[in-house]
């Protein structure tokens, strides 16, 4: 249950901070801005690896959790507690948002700019490299694993900036509900779901394949690049 109670901490920290930046900017006619925005989600959610990663492992995302079991790397037991916590921490975190500013911008929910198959697309290919960042820091021996937090976050700052004005960046199906069911905003809402859980499937996948290569010779020549 402890761990539990981490996932449902760490997911609120999240869903509060990043959908509550995009909730924020509205209120206050745009003085957060893309770039606050996106920074607030990456500083989440490298707080919220540092605070419980030790705890829970800080996956404050269903597709994490759920491509770990499939890799074997987590506990089928413990994947319906996990993804339950989470959903319940970011239904916490947006209704606390309700609570506190009324239903404004949709609560931070992601919803298509373009075609539900392009933000699909894009949410796949996004939580692949999440995910092959996650499997680099948390499940090789040879990465730096300090930098675990710093790595995570700093990926999902760039990918909410750049890539949240299209289709919201979310590359977390936790992220995406809880605005969703408190804003009753669901338009393409399944494209949250499948993209991340299959990027994020795919991008262990290619790591396991990047990782199973031999190291390289060592060289006398000092490396360049350029």
């Amino acid at each position: 249950m402890r761990r539990y109670a981490a996932e449902f901490v760490g997911t609120f920290l999240l869903v509060f901070a990043g959908p509550g930046a995009v909730v924020v900017n509205e209120v206050s006619g745009g003085s957060v801005g893309s770039l606050g925005i996106g920074l607030s989600f990456g500083l989440a959610v490298m707080a919220a690896i540092y605070s419980i990663g030790h705890l829970s492992g800080a996956h404050i995302n269903p597709a994490v959790t759920v491509t770990f079991a499939l890799t074997r790397h987590f506990p089928w037991s413990l994947v319906p507690g996990y993804v339950v916590a989470q959903l319940a921490g970011a239904c916490a975190a947006s209704a606390t948002h309700l609570l506190l500013f009324g239903d404004v911008a949709s609560l931070g929910a992601t919803v298509p700019s373009g075609s539900p198959l392009q933000a699909t697309l894009l949410e796949l290919i996004l939580t692949l490299f999440l995910m092959f960042v996650v499997s680099a820091v948390a499940t090789d021996v040879r990465a730096v694993g300090g930098a675990a937090a710093i790595a995570i976050g700093g990926y999902v700052a760039l990918a909410a900036t750049f890539a949240g004005p299209i289709a919201g960046a979310s590359m977390n199906p936790a992220r995406s509900f809880g605005p969703a069911l408190m804003s009753g905003t669901w338009s393409a809402h399944w494209t949250y779901w499948i993209g991340p859980v299959l990027g994020a499937t795919l991008g262990t996948l290619l790591y396991r394949y990047v990782r199973a290569a031999s190291p390289p010779e060592p060289d006398t020549k000092p490396a360049k690049i350029g």
